[in-house]
C-alpha cells in the first residue's frame, strides 16, 4: 500500500487508470442503489441543440484508449489510496472481482450506432449494460469517461453541417466539386485546452474534410481509424517568417516563399497583412506577379486581420485586377494563379456570409479556402448539442424496471426509460428509439424496421474496428 500511496504523485499512471477516470462521487454510488439491484442499463443521447442532426463519431477512439486494457491490482491499490485520502468510500471488493473473474476487463456491453451515421437528435446513440450483480453499477460509473464522446460528435457534426454549407456554394458557383474536402482547414491546435483535445477534435473534423494543420488530430485519425494519411497540408508562412526580414524587406520575404515552394502544381500560402495588406497585394500584383506565374504553382494569400467579409472581398477584387480571372460554366469569376485563405474570425456564420457575399459579387467559391481555429475545436461544449448519459433501467432481483428523470422545473431534461435501442426504417430512412424487447405494432410490418445499434464492445473486446474511409463514406452517402 505504501507504493500505492507514493503512486498518487505519479500523474501519468493516474491519468491511465480507468478507475480514476470518473467523478469523485461515483466512488460512493455502489452503496446507494437498492440492495436487490443486479443489473443496470444506461444510454447516451443528444437532447437537441444547435443542430437537429448529429454525426456520430469518436467512440472507437475512447474504447481503444481506455477500455481495451485491463484493470490491474496496482490500479486498484492506487485508486483505493486516492479515494481514501480524498474522503470517498471505495468498492475494493467489486474491483477485485473484475480482476479475478474477468482478468481485469470490464464486464460491460456497449452498443452504438455505426460511426459516420447522421441521426436526428432526441434518439439513443449509445447504450451501456452490465448484468453482473456484483458490479452492475459499472453501467453508470463509466458515464464520466464515455460521455466525453460529446466532444468528437459535436466537432464532427459542426464540420458535417459546414461541409453542406460550402458544398451548396460550390454547386451554385463552381464547376469543380472535387475541391470540397479541402475547403475548411483545421487551424485549431493552438486554441484547444489540451493535446488530447487537439487529437480527438482534430480527428473528428476529418470525417468531412481532408485539410488540417492539427498534427495530433491527423495522427489520431490514422491510429484509431486505420488510415495511412487522413489529411494534408501545404507550406505556409506565419508572421514570424515574414516579419523576421523587417518591414523594408517584406518583398524579399515574399519572393523567398515563391523561390522555395513555388513549383508546378504546388500550393504555397503566404500571410500578407504583417504591415499593410493592400501594399502587399500591390507588390504581389506587380513586382512579384511574373514570378508567381512562372513558378507554375498556386499562390494563396492570407489576409489575417480586419472584418472578414469586407477584407475577403477587397482582397479578391485587388487580385482580380492584377492577376485577372476567367468565367466558369456558372458565370462566376475564378482567379488566375492565386487564391485566398481566410483564417481570422471564421465560424459558421461568417463562412455563410462570406460565401453569399462572394457569390453576389460574382466570384466563384473556388477562390477561397477557410481556416478555422477556436470556433472549430474549442468554442463548443456539452450543451452545444445538450448531451446526456442517463440510467434508464435497473434489474431488481430477476425483474427489469424502467428508470427515468422527469424534473417539473425543466421538461427538456426528461430522460427516456427502459432498455433502449434505435430502429431505422428500411424504406423511409426514418429513425425512432424503441424499448426492448421490441413490441411490433400490429399495423407495422416488422420487415420495415431494422436495429440500427451494433454491439461494439463486450467485456474488454472491441468487436467493431472501422476505418476512416468507411466512416467518411457513410457520413456523405447522401451527397448527390
Amino acid at each position: 500500500m505504501q507504493n500505492a500511496v507514493s503512486g498518487l504523485n505519479d500523474i501519468a499512471s493516474i491519468l491511465s487508470n480507468p478507475i480514476l477516470n470518473t467523478d469523485s462521487y461515483k466512488a460512493s454510488h455502489y452503496l446507494q442503489y437498492p440492495p436487490e439491484a443486479s443489473a443496470m442499463f444506461s444510454y447516451i443521447e443528444s437532447r437537441g441543440g444547435r443542430y437537429d442532426r448529429t454525426l456520430f463519431f469518436g467512440l472507437q477512439m475512447l474504447l481503444k484508449e481506455y477500455l481495451c486494457r485491463p484493470i490491474t491490482p496496482a490500479m486498484i491499490d492506487q485508486a483505493k489510496a486516492f479515494f481514501t485520502a480524498h474522503g470517498e468510500p471505495f468498492n475494493e471488493a467489486g474491483w477485485r472481482h473484475i480482476v479475478d473473474q474477468y482478468g481485469g476487463y470490464l464486464p460491460v456491453r456497449i452498443r452504438a450506432v455505426p460511426e459516420g451515421l447522421v441521426v436526428p437528435t432526441h434518439n439513443v446513440l449509445v447504450t451501456v449494460e452490465c448484468d453482473d450483480p456484483q458490479v452492475f453499477w459499472l453501467a453508470s460509473y463509466l458515464e464520466t469517461m464515455l460521455l466525453r464522446v460529446w466532444y468528437p460528435i459535436t466537432v464532427a457534426t459542426q464540420s458535417w453541417h459546414l461541409r453542406g454549407t460550402i458544398r451548396a456554394a460550390l454547386q451554385k458557383s463552381s464547376d469543380d466539386l472535387t475541391q470540397l474536402p479541402f475547403k475548411l482547414h483545421d487551424f485549431g491546435a493552438r486554441g484547444v485546452s489540451s493535446a488530447e483535445s487537439a487529437a480527438i477534435g482534430g480527428a473528428a473534423h476529418l470525417v468531412s474534410f481532408m485539410g488540417s494543420d492539427t498534427v495530433l488530430g491527423v495522427a489520431a485519425a490514422n491510429h484509431y481509424y486505420n488510415d495511412t494519411m487522413a489529411a494534408f497540408s501545404v507550406p505556409a508562412a506565419e508572421h514570424s517568417t515574414i516579419t523576421s526580414w523587417g518591414r523594408e524587406r517584406e518583398t524579399d520575404a515574399f519572393r523567398n516563399m515563391i523561390a522555395r515552394f513555388g513549383k508546378p502544381g504546388a500550393i504555397v500560402s503566404v500571410v500578407s497583412d504583417s504591415y499593410d495588406l493592400f501594399a502587399a497585394l500591390k507588390v504581389w500584383g506587380t513586382e512579384l506577379k511574373q514570378a508567381v506565374i512562372d513558378s507554375g504553382g498556386m499562390l494563396v494569400i492570407r489576409p489575417d486581420s480586419g472584418d472578414p467579409l469586407t477584407i475577403v472581398l477587397q482582397t479578391l477584387r485587388e487580385l482580380d485586377a492584377s492577376f485577372g480571372s476567367a468565367l466558369n460554366g456558372k458565370g462566376r469569376r475564378v482567379l488566375n494563379n492565386v487564391r485566398v485563405i481566410q483564417g481570422d474570425g471564421v465560424n459558421p456564420d461568417s463562412i455563410e456570409a462570406i460565401l453569399a457575399a462572394m457569390d453576389e459579387a460574382g466570384f466563384a467559391a473556388d477562390n477561397i479556402v477557410f481556416g478555422m481555429g477556436g470556433a472549430l475545436l474549442q468554442q463548443i461544449n456539452r450543451d452545444t448539442q445538450r448531451f446526456a448519459m442517463k440510467c434508464s433501467a435497473i434489474r431488481l432481483g430477476d425483474e427489469w424496471h424502467d428508470v427515468r428523470k422527469d424534473p417539473v422545473t425543466d421538461a427538456g431534461k426528461r430522460s427516456m426509460k427502459g432498455r433502449l435501442t434505435l430502429l431505422k426504417n428500411r424504406r423511409t430512412g426514418d429513425y425512432r428509439t424503441a424499448t426492448l424487447p421490441l413490441a411490433w405494432d400490429a399495423d407495422t410490418l416488422e420487415a420495415d424496421w431494422e436495429d440500427a445499434l451494433v454491439t461494439v464492445f463486450d467485456s474488454g473486446k472491441l468487436l467493431v474496428d472501422m476505418s476512416l474511409a468507411e466512416i467518411r463514406s457513410r457520413a456523405h452517402a447522401g451527397e448527390a
